[in-house]
């Protein structure tokens, strides 16, 4: 019985290519979009479970809120480590990073460095802690001792081969000697460590032996022992604000107690955050490498179920229609004794071969466009070919969407009464047309939600590249690792700014784009000791060019000029630092403040301008206090250059930079291509968004085309009776087209409600964000009843156009 109901459900496919095409290719396009997204989740959720024990391994945060400044760090003190490794029976082992960003690498015997982008201090527990294991070398000795250090098999490629690097020494920066001590495989791309190439001993590191609670900068990692529960160390993480953090500030704030601290407003919570949580659930200052975010997990997972879902809706309501042209095949077989559950059975088999076909498109469709989807989402994604559990699921999927697809044709099918079957009862007396056209409303309905998402999404970014951002990135280019010149990086700068095509260079390490960060606690003069009065703002060291290359805007007061001396001891603020410090800008020249807290002979600085604001840090944040003060050492030089020829000005300064720095990589970047950067992950948004947009109107539209065949064919009669009387090509192809019209205009009246809540929730993550205007409601409606005329439009008016005399001769 199985074989005959194949033999007949194939027959019956072929003898319907045009709408056995439709399902399948509708069906495909939503299974292989389902199956691009599904790899990309799987790939998101899979982040750093790779290591050893990930489940018991968790870092501690800090969330502090002081000067006027709430923020939440993923860095919290060099002693914490040893404090919880006291505290705390549940914990196993500790681990910090201190992260030193890039580095110039070379063998202490040649003249030639080599970049190293992601370079980091770390304790000789790391191995232990995330199950490491050494290509060569010892994991016992490895970074235990002063100036050692670990690369991965790439890094020590680059340099001398993973064989011979045991005992080898490396000069980094020109000035530190290191030891190689070990070389470890490269870590995978969904690891948070997938970047960092160079592993340094924490016990060269002077700065990780101070016993300072005030300083923020060390990833903090705590192993648990087996089956303890991190909720039991919580509340006695909060409990080290008055046992440890108080005490280490007193000695900067005599007298200072924790009820004193509280009562000003201020906090400080460490909390722990699970490692595999880390990538799409934490988005903090100082992170050590970039995360995603679950929001676009989840977006990403309706974009998948709605695919999957339209695709099914398509095949459910195509097959509904087109079964009523099979309602006298039902009737015969019900007469000659074929029971209701082989009928069921039958119909069931089809959706599976259409199932299945269509997963086999699917599968090629998919295999096509991955390189362009990890293109898109900037992803190392593969098919997993030798994985079985991998075709499992995919045969286990395929089942169940044939299933799902087929199940309501099936069981709509198999209750047609043969007596009005027989008879020629019309289709609408069948029944079913409630439902397709419920179908039809469902599938525009999610179309036009995801028309409105995207054009949403492409109006923030629109915003964001278009606002004004207080500062001029275009045309600027920084050059990194100047300290390479030594002690030549003023001249350096003086013969760049000589050339033609520089308006202006200025040296700092800190900039608007992502760049160095470092921030201070400030006290005024007149309460230097007083925590009420103190400012927590961003410090950087800059020099007498960095406003007018920068293109800050100067609102009060005056810009550093070398004709005061005592600039040197003078600082810029921002208006942010103004709301904090409650005075207008002008009466704000002249303040003295100082990040000495508590010091016998702390050095203060006088506020002698102020700039407008200018966005240092992402949309979704508020722009926090800034202080601008002469530095006496930069990473990096910043050329303001004339419209012309990039190219050209590239070479001019390169030319200049390999007198100045033979052997030295020149490393340059543009600042608007950094902006860019900081947006990637809403830009690839957009550009999914789009992209699945499209095929979800693509596969609507696919199940409109077919229906709008399927009624014109089933209406033939009636239009030729109706051109016989007289009715023109266009009243009738206004006759076959309102009907669906209507259906869609349901689906917007549905769909922009939905719209605008879901958007409205998207952005409320920005603290700088547009207002959705009426006109993107009205622009996706129009899109959305755009796209339906044009698909039934041809529909109807091939129909229309027929002689009637073949139409009133169809049976």
């Amino acid at each position: 019985m199985f074989k005959n109901h194949i033999k007949i459900a194939w027959r019956n496919l072929k003898k319907q290519p045009f709408f056995t095409f439709l399902n399948i290719f509708g069906l495909a396009i939503g299974m292989a979009g389902g199956l691009l997204i599904s790899l990309y989740i799987y790939d998101e959720l899979s982040f750093d479970k790779m290591f050893a024990d990930a489940d018991r391994i968790h870092r501690i945060n800090v969330d502090i809120k002081f000067g006027g400044e709430a923020r939440e760090f993923a860095v919290t003190p060099a002693p914490l480590a040893e404090a919880v490794d006291n505290d705390f029976t549940e914990v196993e082992l500790t681990t910090r990073f201190r992260t030193r960003g890039s580095a110039l690498i070379r063998k202490t015997d040649t003249e030639v460095n080599v970049k190293e982008l992601q370079t980091t201090y770390v304790d000789s527990t790391f191995f232990k802690m995330f199950g490491v294991s050494l290509l060569t070398g010892d994991v016992n000795t490895a970074l235990k001792l002063p100036q050692t250090l670990v690369l991965t098999k790439t890094a020590a490629e680059k340099h001398f081969g993973v064989n011979e690097a045991l005992g080898q020494v490396l000069l980094l920066n020109n000035q530190e000697t290191y030891t190689v001590t070990g070389v470890i495989d490269d870590f995978p791309n969904n690891s948070f460590l997938r970047d960092h190439t160079v592993f340094m001993a924490m016990a060269g590191y002077d700065d990780s032996r101070i016993v300072n609670w005030g300083s923020n900068n060390y990833q903090t990692f705590a192993k648990l022992i087996p089956y303890a529960n991190v909720d039991n160390i919580q509340e006695p993480l909060r409990g080290f604000l008055g046992k440890y953090v108080v005490p280490g500030v007193q000695q900067f704030m005599p007298g200072i107690t924790e009820e004193q601290f509280k009562a000003a407003g201020n906090h400080l919570i460490y909390s722990t955050i699970p490692l595999t949580d880390i990538h799409l659930k934490s988005d903090r200052v100082a992170e050590i490498s970039a995360n995603n975010d679950i929001k676009s997990i989840y977006i990403l997972s309706f974009i998948a179920i709605f695919l999957i879902v339209l695709a099914c809706v398509n095949f459910m309501n195509l097959s509904t229609a087109h079964s009523l042209k099979r309602a006298k095949e039902v009737g015969v077989r019900k007469t000659l004794g074929s029971r209701k559950g082989e009928l069921i059975r039958q119909f069931l088999i089809e959706s599976g071969l259409v199932s299945f076909g269509a997963l086999l498109l699917a599968i090629l469709i998919a295999i096509i466009a991955l390189p362009f989807f990890n293109n898109l989402a900037d992803k190392a994604i593969s098919i997993p070919y030798a994985n079985p559990i991998f075709w499992l699921i995919l045969l286990a999927s395929g089942v169940v969407l044939g299933f799902f697809s087929g199940s309501y044709p099936a069981f709509f099918m198999s209750k047609f009464m043969p007596v009005k079957v027989l008879k020629g009862s019309s289709g609408n007396n069948l029944g079913g047309g409630k439902i397709r056209n419920g179908l039809v409303i469902f599938q525009f309905a999610i179309s036009v939600f995801l028309i409105v998402s995207t054009l949403v999404v492409y109006q923030q970014l629109k915003y964001i590249q278009n606002k004004d951002l207080g500062f001029s990135k275009d045309q600027v280019l920084i050059i990194n690792d100047v300290f390479a010149i030594g002690n030549q990086v003023t001249s350096f700068k003086e013969e760049v700014q000589s050339l033609g095509i520089v308006k202006n260079a200025t040296l700092s390490s800190f900039f608007p784009t992502p760049s160095s960060r470092s921030d201070s606690t400030f006290t005024p003069e007149e309460g230097a000791s007083d925590q009420e009065n103190a400012l927590s703002m961003q410090r950087w060291g800059v020099d007498y060019d960095y406003v007018q290359t920068m293109g800050f805007k100067i609102i009060a007061g005056r810009n550093f000029d070398r004709q005061y001396k005592n600039d040197s001891t003078s600082i810029i603020i921002n208006e942010s630092a103004l709301t904090v410090i409650g005075v207008p800008p002008n009466e704000a020249i002249g303040k003295r403040y100082t990040p000495d807290m508590g010091s016998e002979n702390p050095k203060y600085y006088t506020i002698i301008g102020v700039v407008k604001d200018f966005h240092f840090s992402p949309f979704r944040e508020e722009i926090e206090s800034l202080s601008l003060h002469l530095g006496d050492w930069a990473y990096s030089l910043a050329v303001k250059l004339e419209a012309g020829n990039f190219s050209n000005a590239i070479k001019s300064i390169e030319s200049i930079w390999n007198k100045a720095a033979p052997g030295q990589p020149f490393d340059y970047y543009f600042m608007e291509d950094s902006f860019d950067k900081t947006y990637r992950s809403e830009q690839r948004l957009s550009h999914i968004f789009f992209i699945f947009t499209t095929l979800s109107i693509l596969i609507a539209c696919l199940g409109l085309f077919g229906l709008a065949a399927f009624n014109a064919e089933k209406r033939t009669k009636e239009i030729g009776v109706r051109k016989v009387l007289g009715a023109s090509v266009g009243q009738i192809t206004y006759k076959l087209t309102i009907d669906f019209l209507k259906l869609v205009g349901v689906s917007i009246l549905i769909s922009l409600p939905l719209g605008w809540f879901a958007m409205d929730k998207w952005l409320e993550d920005f603290s700088y964000r547009i207002q959705m205007g009426w006109w993107v409601f009205i622009l996706a409606a129009f899109l959305a009843a755009l796209i339906s005329i044009l698909t039934v439009s041809y529909q109807s008016i091939k129909a229309a156009v027929v002689n009637p005399v073949k139409s009133l001769k169809t049976e």
